[in-house]
C-alpha cells in the first residue's frame, strides 16, 4: 500500500512541476515578445479609432501625391492614404530608394498628436510586393489596382 501512495505522490509532483515549467516558459516568451509584436493599421482605421501615443504599430498605404516635403536636416513629412483617409507622417532618416509618391509604403512608429512619427519606413515599388494587409486595406477603400502582368 505504501508503495502505491509513494508512486502517486511522485506522479503528482512531476505533473505539478511540468505545469509550473509551462507557466514560467509561457510568461518568459510573452515578456520577450512584448516589443516584437506590431499591429498593422490602415489610415482609415487610425482615423476611426486613434491608437494611444505609447503604442508602436505599423501603418501602410500609398504615399499621397503632392504631400512629400523635405524639412531641415533629414526630416521628411508626407501623408499616407488608403483612399478613405490620410495620415500625416514625420520621418527623420534616409528614405528607401523606391520611396515615391503614389507608391506603397509601410512604416513603424507611434501616432502622437495627430501625426504618425515613423522610426522605420519600407517602400514597395508596386502592389506585387505589397504586404497582404496593405493590399486588403486598399481593396477595402476601392483604391487597389491589380498589377499588370
Amino acid at each position: 500500500m505504501a508503495l502505491k501512495s509513494l508512486k502517486k505522490q511522485r506522479r503528482i509532483q512531476v505533473i505539478a512541476l511540468a505545469a509550473l515549467a509551462l507557466v514560467i516558459s509561457t510568461a518568459m516568451i510573452g515578456y520577450a515578445m512584448r516589443d516584437g509584436i506590431n499591429f498593422f493599421r490602415s489610415p482609415s482605421q487610425i482615423a476611426e479609432e486613434p491608437p494611444s501615443p505609447t503604442e508602436v504599430f505599423r501603418i501602410g498605404g500609398l504615399v499621397e501625391e503632392g504631400s512629400l516635403m523635405r524639412g531641415q536636416g533629414q526630416e521628411i513629412t508626407f501623408s499616407v492614404t488608403d483612399g478613405g483617409a490620410s495620415v500625416p507622417v514625420v520621418f527623420a532618416g534616409v528614405l528607401p530608394d523606391l520611396f515615391a509618391e503614389n507608391q506603397g509604403m509601410v512604416g513603424t512608429g507611434r501616432y502622437v498628436d495627430g501625426v504618425f512619427q515613423a522610426t522605420e519606413i519600407l517602400a514597395k515599388h508596386d502592389e506585387t510586393y505589397m504586404p497582404k494587409e496593405v493590399v486588403d486595406a486598399l481593396k477595402e477603400q476601392g483604391v487597389y489596382k491589380e498589377p499588370e502582368s
